[in-house]
């Protein structure tokens, strides 16, 4: 009995997903919104941070909040999602993004 009934949860928890209901959304807009500001390293910030993220990403973050803060939002991209940034890019791009936002 008790074989069958560990059988009968596993049939059920199997046959569940199939069961769902699909689940449906829109997809944002391919066109972005934002664009980097024009600004010394604006280039190397457009090949590195572009590669994963719109620009709308960086206008999300709160403004005027100084080199440090950009450092390690340059770093936490490269030691937290593997962003391929060298230190000498990185090291512009956080320079470009204190002086623009």
């Amino acid at each position: 009995m008790k074989t069958l009934g560990l059988a009968l949860i596993s049939a059920c928890a199997l046959a569940a997903p199939a069961l769902a209901a699909p689940v449906t959304y829109d997809l944002p807009s391919e066109n972005e919104t934002a664009t980097l500001r024009p600004g010394d390293g604006m280039d190397v910030a457009e090949a590195n941070c572009g590669t994963c993220h719109s620009a709308d990403y960086i206008e999300y973050q709160p403004p005027g909040k100084g080199a440090k803060f950009w450092d390690a939002e340059v770093h936490k991209m490269i030691a937290t999602y593997g962003a391929q940034i060298t230190e000498e890019d990185a090291a512009k791009i956080s320079a470009y993004l204190a002086a623009q936002y």
